[in-house]
């Protein structure tokens, strides 16, 4: 497994497991990133990315997409 900050734009992967707090993964699950569900990153810059969901995007700061394993 690897954290979702390294995938390249144009990836598509499936959410292996979520790691950290528990307030943390239940914000995450509220955003759509639970186990199974497929992302694709859109862009990134810095290790922050933009990552479409649930057919919705979403911009995900460099700490939180490190929680998101692939």
């Amino acid at each position: 497994m690897i954290p979702l900050t390294l995938c390249k734009p144009g990836e598509k992967v499936t959410i292996r497991k979520i790691t950290g707090l528990d307030s943390v993964r239940q914000h995450l699950a509220e955003l759509g990133f639970v186990i199974g569900s497929d992302v694709m990153v859109v862009s990134e810059i810095a290790g922050n990315l933009i990552v479409q969901v649930k057919d919705s995007r979403v911009g995900l700061d460099k700490s939180m997409a490190m929680r998101i394993m692939v």
